[in-house]
């Protein structure tokens, strides 16, 4: 795993110093963040997860605080068409921290401790349970909403549904999860939905309608990732990437920079060493010692996936813009530094693997 890690980090330190051709220090952001997190993932395997555990309660509670505080205090940073998210705090010496990055990691960890109890005293099935563990589940999700930031609550509704799963919850619970939420649609329409991601989904039916408005980011995206062609235009030679052609192409557009520089190719690859990551992931479960450490790989495995979807979905047009990274690829350091904190924990539970 340390070797599939550190192979993806050095290509998306090259995608991402490509990228800041177009103006800013992102590479030196980038590369300090790398350095960081492989120090924290490093030290992070050899705490044993299982005494960690104990504190699961306080660790969620701790989660919740940063990103109760960072609802009240934190910086608002105001994007693309009526973007408005309050999801960072600033830290002395000018460095912004996004909590909910952090709140992931813990979030999956003190889900997978409280499936873990629940599993153990066979309480899956009742419902007095399953509402604490939905409001276990509701908290990171609202939270996150309300500072702005859905795309980091869909995340972590998927953390909780690999998780789930994985557990064993009954698929009628699920059935019944999908009625609720296809009867919640037209709530969730009028009264979740801030103006700006309603025009993101109707703009989905027809991205060219308004090419220079809401559809602009992926029209670029697209012709980015498609004038390179099979093999690209070479590294550090594309012009649209040194013209900044595609908005925020360091980070939630990273992919258009392999794709027109290294073309399909490059594109190919970067799924195929995701892939190959969550593999591992799968591989480190399956000889997990107990259901916490079972849970909390499913659980990161979620993280990861769900974003290489997301993220390379909106990329290509398949869904709307929501504001999801590319795991380890796009520039940002909190999510960078948490990544290798899960990396860490991954680990963690592989050093205490059963034996076969």
């Amino acid at each position: 795993m340390w070797l599939i890690v550190i192979v993806i980090s050095i290509y998306g330190l090259v995608l991402v110093r490509s990228a800041s051709r177009a103006g800013g220090y992102f590479f030196a952001s980038q590369f300090v963040s790398v350095v960081i997190g492989l120090c924290f993932a490093f030290l992070f395997q050899f705490f044993c997860y299982q005494e960690l555990s104990r504190m699961w309660i306080w660790i969620g509670i701790f989660c919740a605080t940063i990103m109760v505080y960072t609802l009240i205090f934190g910086s608002t940073v105001r994007g693309l068409y009526g973007v408005n998210a309050k999801a960072w705090i600033k830290l002395p010496g000018g460095i912004s921290f996004q909590p909910s990055e952090l709140a992931k990691i813990g979030f999956l960890f003190t889900l997978a401790k409280h499936l873990e109890v629940l599993k153990t005293n066979g309480s899956l099935k009742n419902l007095k349970s399953l509402a604490l563990l939905a409001t276990h589940i509701s908290i990171p999700i609202v939270l996150t909403h309300l500072q702005g930031d859905d795309g980091a609550a869909i995340v972590f509704l998927c953390i909780a549904i690999f998780e789930i799963f994985i557990a064993g919850l009954d698929v009628k619970f699920f059935l019944w999860g999908t009625a609720c939420f296809t009867m919640l649609i037209p709530i969730i329409w009028n009264f979740w939905l801030a103006p700006y991601q309603k025009n993101r989904i109707l703009n989905q039916v027809n991205p060219e309608a308004d090419p220079f408005g809401m559809g602009f980011q992926q029209i670029q995206g697209k012709l980015s990732i498609g004038s390179g062609g099979f093999l690209g235009n070479g590294l550090f030679c594309g012009r649209r990437v040194s013209d900044g052609r595609v908005p925020i192409q360091e980070s939630d557009f990273i992919i258009s920079v392999a794709g027109e520089e290294l073309g399909f190719i490059g594109c190919l690859l970067i799924i195929f060493l995701m892939l190959v990551l969550i593999l591992r992931i799968a591989y480190v479960s399956k000889h997990a010692p107990d259901y916490l450490g079972l849970f909390s790989c499913f659980g990161f495995l979620g993280l990861i996936a769900s974003q290489c979807i997301f993220n390379i979905g909106m990329c290509l047009s398949l869904i709307p813009v929501i504001g999801v990274t590319l795991p380890f690829f796009s520039a940002g350091g909190s999510s960078i530094i948490c990544l290798y904190l899960g990396v860490g924990l991954i680990q963690n539970i592989y050093i205490s693997r059963r034996k076969f």
